[in-house]
């Protein structure tokens, strides 16, 4: 085990990190002779929001690869909704019965955050996106977090425990600022001794009245200015960011950002996309609702069955034009014009196709462009 309270991977391959349930069923299906041949598929009968993103597919490769299992599944950053099978393991089902809890972990939590930064880019529309939460999350899980938001849609992120090739975002905390005795020393200490490729966004609400701190960091350079101010004390916040841009035009600062940040919900969004250039998003990203996936055996020995609630039988999901989607038994044909969206990732072990990163983000990028409202 992790020294702060996490388990390590190879804990979790070993199917080690899974509900007790699932080690007694397969103690009493070997000591019984039973072990059928099952296919299992993973849906969601409810969202959090009208459609979803599939993401956390990768960690489910690796968790699968090498053992006598087929995965299919749909592309990571596709769209789905609710009552879709997103993935679907067939093989004998004490081969991996024990791993239906990292499964589904893996799943539930990324896909819920690559849903709400999808729709939170929806709303933004041209406005920037960052994803500022992994501090309301473990550490341990801060890559996923990112890796998830940036799927999403995110235009960068804050952690720099996030993978290879995402822009890290942000520039000083509160505590950088009280560290001078003048907000301006601060400032400017920050232009002076910053890399140049680093943008001058200056934390605009320490002290004072935010316009005049505006005023302070765009006389020392600012690109933009971040206003971070607790709700507690916001006050009318429509009205302290037309102050603020108000101020800065009429100081000739009409190329300098507002930056929104601190508690910022889908409704601020909503609210403040017209004035502010860009939002840092915490908790509506990174403590967002887990998508509710279940796993459950569709066929036993290739005869379709499922639980009551369930539909018996692999499926398969067909894209039709319009963003439509139509599911039909797997040995079905399709319908005209519909384009198959489950595909084989693992056969008998061995991948056959890994997520890529940048084409599960275009994928969301594409029907966000599709489907986002029109507004400036």
């Amino acid at each position: 085990m992790g020294r702060f309270a996490t388990i390590d991977d190879d804990a979790i391959r070993r199917g080690e990190c899974t509900d007790i349930y699932f080690i007694r069923t397969e103690e009493v299906l070997r000591s019984s002779g039973r072990n059928p041949r099952v296919a299992m598929e993973v849906t969601a009968s409810a969202l959090p929001d009208a459609w979803g993103i599939v993401c956390g597919l990768d960690d489910v490769i690796g968790l699968f690869e090498g053992l006598p299992l087929t995965v299919e599944a749909m592309p990571e950053g596709s769209v789905f909704y609710p009552g879709e099978p997103v993935v679907r393991i067939e093989g004998s089902y004490t081969e991996f019965a024990r791993y239906e809890t990292a499964v589904l972990g893996f799943l539930c939590h990324a896909s819920g955050i690559a849903t709400a930064a999808a729709h939170i880019r929806q709303l933004a529309g041209r406005r920037a996106i960052y994803s500022f939460g992994s501090r309301r999350q473990h550490p341990a899980i801060a890559r996923m977090v990112e890796r998830a938001a940036w799927i999403g849609g995110v235009d960068g992120v804050s952690n720099t425990g996030a993978p290879d090739g995402i822009p890290l975002v942000g520039t000083m905390p509160h505590s950088f600022v009280m560290c001078y005795p003048d907000i301006g020393e601060a400032f400017s200490a920050f232009d002076r001794h910053t890399a140049p490729d680093i943008p001058r966004i200056f934390l605009c609400d320490t002290w004072c009245d935010e316009k005049r701190e505006s005023l302070t960091g765009a006389r020392c350079g600012a690109e933009g200015v971040r206003i971070d101010t607790p709700r507690s004390r916001r006050g009318n916040m429509r009205a302290i960011l037309e102050e603020v841009r108000w101020e800065l035009d009429m100081g000739g600062y009409r190329d300098v950002r507002i930056v929104l940040s601190g508690g910022i919900t889908r409704e601020d969004i909503i609210a403040y996309r017209d004035i502010v250039d860009a939002f840092g998003v915490g908790g509506a990203i990174a403590n967002a609702p887990v998508v509710d996936f279940a796993m459950d055996i569709v066929s036993i020995d290739g005869i379709p069955c499922a639980k009551r609630g369930k539909k018996s039988g692999t499926k398969q999901v067909w894209q039709l034009p319009g963003e439509k989607h139509q599911v039909l038994p797997a040995n079905q044909p399709g319908p005209a014009g519909g384009l198959p969206l489950i595909e084989t990732c693992i056969r008998d072990g061995m991948v056959l196709r890994r997520p890529s990163i940048a084409e599960a983000r275009e994928r969301v990028a594409a029907f966000v462009r599709t489907t986002a409202p029109s507004f400036v």
